[in-house]
């Protein structure tokens, strides 16, 4: 099997000079997770120095190392790629891989369901040749390049997820990946701290039309208010080949019918006049959309939708979007949903959506753990209060709150929903073990900063139940 990176590759990808023909089998940007034949790169942020970390890395196996300097405390003979900046190496290395690829690419934004519709994506492909995906949430400046120079030489299928909550990221992003197919899942009340309205948060995502290669197709969403905006922008950057998705009369893949239950999904759609019927293996209205949109990038990539429909079986919850696992409590045994990993206003409701539609055994009842949504600016606290509707449209019995602006929604809510705010994991962690009981079905939600999924890591590791279910 040829290797990741020759020496001679990556001296040509980034103009650096290096001693010693290595061979890497992979990239790493963490030398705590680096692996036996692994290109360490020392990147350096405003509160550390990848260099610091080289020997560290060698010692463990890594092939070479991509520095800016020679690093104290390694041998004379070290194998180093250097380089006038380790950040901007990185951003060669991986336009270099996407040159070098005749996969077919796709790239993945919007507010929600990024990471979810790229995994999706990925499982669609990989019945139909090698496909690739980036790892977990590596979607910003550091993920993105990284992601790419890991790209295995015969993909056949590339994914991609581009994140943002500035503008001007994802135009960067774009055009280092240079996507066939750029998907908008949904633009939403997210990242409002740093844009001046919604339509603005759209502008930003449509940058990902300024990188489609020539020919490429867009997907957009053509349930979303701001569909129109998108396609604006598109034909503004030349794109031809819109597909769109969504229940919409009018949508090129148009959900016919869907069953909701509250494990999976039964889905009807037609994909340019030709229907398929097909189940999806995670609950909640927001994951049929996102296989819409899946069947979509199929379509435009020339692939079989067929086959694709058929893998939305498969797919299982990642981890901190949806993961389920049985926890003791209080002589019992208590379902949580772990949906830790991030919040916005629309990804709140469809995490309630998918707690309603489940019947709780025992006496049980629906409850919700909330973590503030962050970034939200001047209007989070009237989007936090918000929620209270939804939340009972779900018949959500108890809402515990964490954090500063959750407090909104503790207001908002009537006194026999409102369970206990909370100030810090702590203190909700012990208020949970007074007032959970057995057959209850919990929800963790918040924004990361929120530090709702370290109460779940609590809960998890000191109350396994015999097995956990898997979502």
């Amino acid at each position: 099997m040829m290797p990741l990176w020759s020496a001679a590759e990556a001296v040509a990808a980034t103009g650096g000079s290096s001693s010693g023909d290595w061979h890497a089998a992979g990239v790493s940007i963490d030398s705590r997770t680096v692996e036996l034949g692994d290109l360490f790169i020392a990147l350096s942020g405003p509160n550390f120095d990848g260099h610091d970390y080289v020997a560290a890395a060698l010692a463990k196996g890594a092939a070479a190392a991509l520095v800016s300097r020679r690093p104290d405390g390694i041998a004379a003979d070290a194998p180093l790629l250097i380089v006038g900046d380790t950040q901007k190496g990185l951003e060669e290395m991986g336009r270099a891989a996407r040159a070098r690829s005749e996969a077919k690419i796709v790239a993945v934004t919007g507010s929600v369901g990024k990471t979810g519709t790229k995994e999706a994506l990925k499982r669609a492909f990989e019945r139909q040749g090698r496909a690739y995906a980036s790892a977990g949430s590596l979607n910003n400046q550091w993920g993105v390049p990284l992601s790419l120079a890991r790209m295995p030489r015969d993909a056949a299928y590339g994914v991609f997820e581009l994140g943002m909550n500035h503008s001007g990221e994802i135009d960067a992003l774009t055009r280092m990946v240079r996507p066939d197919i750029a998907i908008i899942t949904t633009v939403e009340a997210a990242h409002l701290g740093f844009f001046a309205s919604i339509e603005a948060i759209a502008d930003a995502k449509a940058e990902i039309f300024k990188g489609l290669t020539p020919g490429g197709a867009a997907i957009l969403n053509r349930d979303n208010p701001q569909f129109e905006r998108l396609l604006r922008a598109a034909r503004a950057a030349g794109v031809s080949r819109v597909i769109s998705f969504g229940s919409h009369p009018d949508a090129t893949v148009r959900l016919v019918d869907c069953h909701l239950h509250a494990t999976a999904s039964a889905v009807t759609a037609s994909v340019m006049g030709e229907v398929f019927d097909y189940s999806i293996s995670l609950p909640g209205r927001h994951w049929v959309m996102n296989s819409l949109a899946v069947l979509a990038a199929v379509k435009a990539a020339d692939a079989d939708v067929g086959v694709a429909a058929g893998a939305m079986a498969t797919l299982s919850a990642l981890e901190g979007r949806g993961k389920r696992f049985q926890i003791t409590m209080n002589g019992g045994t208590v379902e949580l949903i772990d949906d830790s990993y991030n919040a916005n206003p629309a990804s709140m409701r469809a995490a309630f959506a998918v707690l309603g539609a489940i019947e709780p055994i025992a006496g049980g009842r629906r409850i919700a753990v909330l973590g503030d949504m962050l970034e939200l600016g001047t209007e989070a606290p009237r989007l936090h209060a918000e929620l209270a509707a939804p939340i009972a449209d779900a018949d959500i019995a108890l809402v515990f709150t964490l954090g500063d602006t959750m407090q909104a929604l503790d207001a908002a809510l009537p006194a026999k929903r409102r369970g206990g705010h909370a100030a810090t994991v702590a203190e909700l962690a012990a208020m949970l073990d007074k007032k959970l009981k057995p057959g209850d079905v919990v929800l963790a939600k918040g924004s990361h900063g929120s530090r709702v999924y370290e109460l779940v890591t609590k809960l998890v590791a000191a109350k396994p139940a015999p097995c956990a279910v898997k979502g």
